[in-house]
């Protein structure tokens, strides 16, 4: 079965350039030149994945990003200038999955899709994680906190699926990128740090359970005891 692309690109030689691509790779395409319609369109199409310019003519791309994540969890990859850090840093605050700057290499576009597909319909395993009030399914790729089910997006839940399984250990900014994202470590990149952050509100008064190492990376432990009660 293809898997379903949308891509929402007001540049139309880029969005034709990107739609013929990944047409030849097997997926199926559909292009939106605005935002006006994406929620509409992807209500309708139920894409596997979304891929969003920030820099849209009619509503900002964040705006959209924002709109998604209001009840869409599906992956979410931002176009964005390079020099856009700001922007990349509220995308990905809102619920983007990644990130890639312009100009588009296309197969560098083909890696960063097929790796967010591969995340979103992989179980990752066949366990069942505990950590403290967490509760981890893998395969059904649900979580819950003290037996309430979390809203996490694809990329959320994976980073607390890599942090529970090696809860206890301090875990490398630079191998949480490249595990999540699937590209080399660049110091510059704060992908990482993000998804803490919104990891760490989606655990609410547990968020402590995510613990920041300085100079090193994260770990996760649970709560102590007087931090739960």
């Amino acid at each position: 079965m293809q898997e379903k692309i949308l891509i929402v690109e007001d540049d139309v030689p880029l969005a034709s350039l990107l739609s013929e691509y990944l047409t030849n790779q097997g997926f199926k395409i559909e292009v939106l030149h605005s935002g006006a319609n994406v929620k509409k369109r992807v209500v309708a199409g139920r894409p596997d994945l979304v891929i969003l310019d920030l820099m849209l003519p009619d509503i900002s791309g964040l705006d959209v990003c924002r709109s998604l994540r209001e009840g869409w969890r599906g992956p979410i990859l931002m176009l964005t200038a390079m020099k856009d850090d700001v922007d990349v840093v509220t995308g990905l605050e809102l619920g983007a999955d990644d990130y890639l700057g312009k100009p588009v290499a296309p197969r560098v576009l083909l890696a960063r899709v097929r790796a967010l597909l591969r995340r979103s319909s992989s179980d990752l395993g066949s366990e069942m994680i505990e950590v403290g009030p967490v509760t981890i399914n893998v395969p059904g790729r649900t979580a819950s906190l003290e037996e309430k089910l979390l809203d996490l997006t694809t990329t959320e839940f994976d980073l607390l699926v890599l942090l529970a399984r090696r809860a206890g250990r301090v875990q490398k900014r630079s191998i949480l990128v490249e595990e999540l994202r699937g590209i080399n470590f660049d110091s510059f990149d704060r992908s990482v740090d993000v998804l803490v952050s919104r990891l760490r509100r989606k655990l609410e008064k547990h968020g402590e359970m995510i613990k920041t190492v300085r100079g090193l990376g994260y770990l996760m432990s649970p709560p102590s005891s007087d931090s739960s009660s």
